[in-house]
């Protein structure tokens, strides 16, 4: 187990080099192969050249390609020192530069936004496992039978609905219709309950898109392994059926909704952008949004790197736990 965990453990390393690097192509070499000028975007499409070029020497915009990168990964692991025009400002690990538009550093700005996604992510993920899950096991156990159909249905539906829709829908039936649930956002340390009644109908809003796809993933895996020649082994030396499908079933089952889970989790993490602006939720989602608009390079660079970071652990956790279900991942 050990030896496997470190052959993850290094994989998860070189891959997050490889991330870095791909980040840094596609936002500082890419716009200037494309002859986007990164400097006249800090500083304003009016701003004086001299203004522009002292910008340019800051950010050591340039400088050679390998001293950029080395400045980017050094900014990123142990902080990073700019200096120009006769400004000197020290930026702390982990710097991902300073906002376009605020001039504020770029992490600590992501970092009071990021409780909000992720009380969102977990939430959501609690609830579409729960339900999604267990639809799906009740649907295979009871194929073509009313309840096997409805929940198809359903699923069906949350599939093929986008979150904006639902989400619109429940906030004018259930908070300006029916006046059940107050859905203004309030901090957890604010209040916990607010907290809750502000979380509770994006929660279920994003779990029915989920549920609806780990439904269908659930039912299909849970039919064809119920086909097996160990589930019908295990039924002919008279074990309960609920250990059957318990212990046997589920366990193979569990494998691709794993595998779905790592990188729908890892990936919410790095904002739910149509539920966050749907809800008006001040997570990492409705940042990258407002960035994009204002054209704010720094804060989407972060919001990038937080996302594939957050796969990247997703995944490294799901390895780990194939290894605890199956004892013959670690021989791999």
């Amino acid at each position: 187990m050990l030896a496997y965990l470190i052959r993850r453990l290094f994989a998860a390393a070189v891959m997050l080099v490889v991330i870095v690097m791909v980040v840094f192509g596609i936002f500082f070499l890419v716009p200037k192969w494309a002859g986007v000028d990164i400097a006249s975007s800090f500083v304003g499409k009016q701003a004086d050249p001299a203004a522009v070029e002292a910008v340019r020497q800051k950010l050591g915009l340039s400088d050679p390609i390998y001293s950029q990168v080395w400045e980017f990964f050094k900014g990123i692991f142990a902080g990073r020192t700019y200096s120009g025009g006769g400004d000197v400002t020290h930026c702390a690990a982990p710097c991902f530069g300073y906002s376009f538009r605020s001039e504020q550093a770029v992490w600590p700005v992501l970092t009071d936004r990021f409780p909000v996604t992720l009380g969102l992510a977990l939430g959501a993920a609690v609830l579409w496992l729960v339900f999604g899950v267990a639809a799906g096991v009740l649907s295979a156990l009871k194929r073509g039978s009313i309840w096997d159909r409805g929940a198809m249905v359903v699923a069906l539906s949350g599939v093929s609905l986008p979150i904006y829709f639902t989400g619109m829908l429940s906030l004018a039936i259930f908070t300006f219709g029916l006046h059940w649930i107050n859905a203004q956002y309030v901090p957890l340390d604010q209040s916990v309950s607010g907290w809750f009644g502000g979380m509770i109908m994006p929660w279920i809003t994003l779990a029915f898109l989920y549920a609806a796809m780990y439904a269908r993933i659930t039912r299909a895996t849970m039919l064809e392994i119920l086909g097996e020649d160990y589930i019908r082994t295990a039924r002919a030396k008279g074990l309960k059926e609920q250990v059957v499908i318990g212990k046997h079933a589920m366990r193979s089952t569990m494998t691709p909704i794993l595998t779905m889970l790592g990188m729908d989790l890892g990936a919410l993490i790095g904002g739910a952008i149509l539920t966050e602006s749907t809800f008006n939720l001040p997570g990492l989602g409705r940042a990258v949004l407002d960035a994009i608009r204002n054209q704010d390079l720094p804060i989407i660079l972060g919001v990038t790197l937080i996302t594939s970071l957050a796969v990247l652990i997703a995944n490294l956790v799901v390895d780990v736990l194939y290894a605890v279900i199956d004892p013959r991942v670690r021989l791999s």
